[in-house]
């Protein structure tokens, strides 16, 4: 009855509702579209740390961070969501757009692939087969912000300043992963909120 009634209480105040955390408003940044659900746990001089719940995407590797190739993958996930699915559905667009980064090995080989937050779980098989369904587990996210139209060397830039502060605050951390978020559309030139992720271990 408590979590019916606290359920109707969100809905009314434009807030979204989920069993593990209860009511959630989503930050000014994801411009009313759905997004992966955190808390706050601490807010740092230079970055804050978040508990993300767990959360569903779809992905798809690319050759590099270049913007050619992130356009190419960013276009692949969206004719997704716009019904090249095996449903014809349509899927309303959400925030981020997160590419992710696994630095350079022994093997010399940089990983990076694009995802797109899905805010339902249960969504349908892509027709194209290098896009996956990813499901990303809850846990700790140490979070940089930034202003402005990010390139690959602005997340680059971000993400090392983030490391330091994580060294000098003594956190630990994954040391060769990164993500950049975005949550701006291309011709959204005015108050745009960037941010790179270094995830706990």
């Amino acid at each position: 009855m408590a979590r019916t009634v606290l359920s109707i209480l969100c809905l009314l105040v434009g807030l979204v509702c989920f069993p593990s955390t209860g009511c959630w408003e989503a930050p000014w940044f994801c411009h009313g579209r759905e997004c992966p659900v955190y808390t706050v746990v601490q807010q740092y001089e230079g970055f804050e740390e978040r508990n993300y719940e767990v959360s569903h995407w779809i992905t798809t590797d690319v050759a590099s961070s270049s913007n050619s190739d992130l356009k190419d993958g960013f276009w692949k996930l969206y004719y997704f969501n716009q019904g090249q699915n095996s449903e014809s559905k349509y899927i309303a667009m959400t925030r981020p757009v997160v590419v992710s980064v696994k630095e350079a090995d022994f093997t010399g080989e940089r990983q990076v692939s694009i995802s797109v937050f899905q805010s339902d779980a249960d969504i349908p098989e892509p027709n194209d087969n290098t896009i996956r369904k990813t499901v990303i587990p809850g846990g700790t996210v140490y979070v940089r912000s930034f202003s402005g139209v990010a390139s690959d060397e602005d997340a680059l830039e971000n993400v090392q300043q983030l490391r330091e502060d994580l060294r000098a605050a003594g956190k630990v951390f994954v040391e060769n992963r990164y993500d950049a978020a975005g949550y701006d559309a291309p011709w959204d030139l005015i108050n745009r909120h960037n941010e790179v992720w270094v995830r706990a271990p």
